[in-house]
């Protein structure tokens, strides 16, 4: 609502380039507060991704959230999907709705997109063998790219992203732009059915 100079859709690309810098995009205020937590005894440049929008508590009252290290709600069969941010909520809603169509799909929560969380994308990746990035900022070095990069090097196995494609942002109210950018769980659903269709 702010207009497209407040969408920030780029920062997390510019942020990973930076040597040293870690990158954190908290799923909820459970995590947001842990977060900031532990920064507070971190030694050296911490970048944290924090919206205005409300989102839904979805991680567990007994999380430790720990630096470089991802939560796996459940890790699927046929698909996984990792997530950071308001994404993380996104994908759990697609995650059921694809169970009820007896597709068994992971959902992985990525807080730390630097440093990436080498073990479980490979534990994903190995489980299901296609994995879905759902991300609330550019495909271009964000998340995806990070998990893309990573696995083309060590664990290669398809690999579709869910974000905003190669655009500028543009205003409005979050959950209508959510639609305008394929962002839903909907879209997150067609998108995995999609694909294993093509497999």
């Amino acid at each position: 609502e702010d207009g497209a100079s407040h969408q920030a859709i780029e920062d997390i690309a510019l942020m990973r380039v930076l040597p040293n810098m870690t990158v954190i995009v908290p799923a909820d205020g459970i995590e947001t507060k842990q977060v900031i937590e532990a920064i507070a005894d971190f030694y050296g440049p911490v970048y944290v991704r924090l919206g205005r929008s409300r989102v839904p508590v979805v991680m567990p009252d007994d999380y430790k959230f720990a630096i470089g290290k991802a939560y796996k709600f459940h890790v699927g069969k046929d698909a996984n999907i990792i997530a950071a941010g308001i994404m993380v909520s996104t994908s759990l809603d697609a995650m059921e709705l694809l169970k009820k169509e007896g597709i068994d799909a992971g959902v992985i929560n990525m807080p730390t997109v630097k440093p990436l969380d080498h073990d479980a994308v490979i534990e994903a990746a190995k489980a299901s063998g296609f994995i879905v990035t759902a991300e609330e900022h550019s495909v271009i070095g964000g998340l995806g790219g990070a998990v893309c990069e990573f696995l083309a090097e060590n664990y290669p196995v398809a690999v579709k992203r869910i974000g905003i494609k190669d655009t500028f942002g543009c205003s409005g109210p979050s959950d209508e732009l959510i639609k305008l950018y394929g962002l839903t769980a909907e879209d997150i659903v067609k998108t995995i059915k999609e694909a294993l269709k093509k497999s």
